[in-house]
């Protein structure tokens, strides 16, 4: 059945080309992933607080290993597409940033993040989700981008509003946490915003 609107980007946008590394112009990098995160990733799940806002745990470096050798092979895939989050000057991670949920043939796309404990309180995933926002409208051409957190979690609802996306509406019950099911906010921006 052939399709009533043309694509918004093509099959190939991103496996067609090396993923980007990308600065925010102001000390971060967002870049790929390696096998040398691993030890790094299983400590930020150690953090009690990343287990309030993230449905994954870490029992090993083993299983951190997997998820990382799934994040490396996100973007031939075109479904998803994971950075770490890094100092720029000493490398440290400081986070993730990912788009989830990508639809190349709508132009849409979901945007993620965690960040270290270290890293928090610092503009980190404000600032990374501006560069990545940036990316994905100027440089590849995005239509949409959303941003989905619990309505509990006020220091997401501060990122998404700081990286210029609107609050368009709270999904009911949404998403189901370790303490039961959390409403969710859900922001967008679009292109030309």
């Amino acid at each position: 059945m052939p399709d009533t609107a043309a694509h918004v980007l093509p099959a190939g946008t991103f496996s067609g080309t090396a993923q980007p590394v990308l600065p925010t112009g102001d000390g971060l990098l967002l870049r790929p992933w390696r096998s040398a995160d691993v030890p790094a990733v299983y400590a930020a799940f150690q953090d009690p607080l990343m287990h309030q806002w993230h449905i994954r745990a870490a029992d090993s470096e083993e299983e951190v290993a997997g998820w990382i050798a799934e994040w490396q092979r996100c973007w031939d895939t075109e479904r998803n597409a994971q950075w770490a989050v890094v100092d720029e000057d000493s490398g440290l991670l400081l986070g993730r940033m990912a788009l989830r949920c990508v639809l190349l043939s709508e132009g849409t796309a979901e945007v993620a993040y965690w960040t270290t404990g270290a890293a928090r309180g610092r503009g980190v995933a404000s600032r990374a989700t501006t560069a990545l926002t940036g990316w994905a409208f100027d440089e590849i051409g995005f239509h949409r981008l959303e941003l989905i957190h619990a309505t509990a979690n006020e220091a997401s609802c501060r990122v998404a509003a700081k990286a210029g996306f609107t609050l368009e509406g709270t999904k009911r019950s949404a998403a189901l946490h370790q303490d039961g099911w959390h409403d969710m906010h859900l922001h967008a921006r679009v292109q030309g915003d």
